[in-house]
């Protein structure tokens, strides 16, 4: 190896020779160990193990009274309230294509005979998917694994985006920034694989942007107001719509913020919509 550069190798970091390579080549090499760290970070697209994070419950003030957010379309969000959230354990990642292809045998019907850039990245989260066909993924994965996955709901997912007991209070998951933490506002792009961001203060990843994700809950315009100090409300018994949370690489910055309530009829699919798993503890 040449002495104008030396490179230490460990799993997942690059070390360079600050003092003996020009800043080119710190450039180079520094976007080099980047790729390499990303592709490290989540890998497991092969398998259907779901990594799960822990979320000790509590109690948190609920929804936003934001004064830059005051048009009818965010009323939904009011009034902020306290309520109460048992521990849970949530997915760390969107669930991939990879994953979908693996225990469905094949990508959603959706994607058949459609030039989907991200037909091939098996660490993208999967689209296209309805509230209805997640559930019967659910099912077939309950059934192969012997555990017991479903959607979180939206307190929960709430929650978990905003950092639970460790929360910042940040306006989007993990900052302030949304840059930083997720792919949002591109109207002609593409999902990006998992785990690229920054993840929130609990160690969760695109949790504003990349896709928007389904929840459990019923939609209901006027739920807050209902829900005052509840403890694990689980959203109206029923309903026409579901709730989607965190915004996605098609929707602008507001609707990433993890109090903004989506929502779409349980039999509607999209190429910005997917979802991640939870699990009672």
């Amino acid at each position: 190896m040449s002495p104008a550069m030396i490179v230490y190798s460990h799993p997942g970091i690059v070390l360079l020779n600050k003092l003996r390579i020009n800043s080119i080549m710190k450039k180079k090499f520094l976007s080099l160990a980047v790729l390499i760290c990303s592709s490290l970070a989540y890998g497991q697209t092969s398998t259907l193990n779901m990594p799960m994070v822990y979320i000790k419950g509590g109690n948190f003030f609920r929804g936003s009274d934001d004064s830059k957010y005051n048009d009818p379309e965010f009323d939904n969000e009011k009034p902020v309230h306290r309520v109460n959230v048992s521990s849970f354990s949530i997915c760390k990642y969107e669930v991939t294509q990879g994953q979908w292809k693996l225990l469905m045998g094949m990508l959603p019907e959706a994607y058949v005979g459609v030039d989907y850039a991200n037909k091939d990245c098996n660490d993208c989260p999967v689209v296209k998917v309805s509230y209805e066909e997640v559930q019967e993924f659910i099912r077939r994965l309950n059934e192969k694994t012997g555990k017991s996955y479903r959607l979180p709901t939206e307190l929960e997912w709430e929650f978990a985006a905003r950092g639970g007991k460790y929360s910042g209070n940040y306006r989007y998951a993990g900052s302030n920034k949304l840059v930083t933490v997720g792919w949002y506002g591109k109207s002609r792009g593409a999902t990006h694989p998992v785990g690229q961001k920054e993840p929130n203060e609990l160690g969760l990843y695109d949790m504003s942007g990349n896709v928007m994700e389904w929840c459990a809950d019923w939609y209901d315009p006027e739920y807050y107001r209902t829900t005052i100090d509840a403890v694990d409300p689980k959203g109206p018994e029923t309903g026409e719509e579901k709730v989607v949370r965190g915004g996605s690489f098609f929707t602008d910055d507001k609707v990433c913020r993890t109090v903004y309530r989506s929502h779409y009829a349980p039999g509607v699919s999209r190429w910005d919509i997917g979802f991640r798993l939870a699990m009672d503890n």
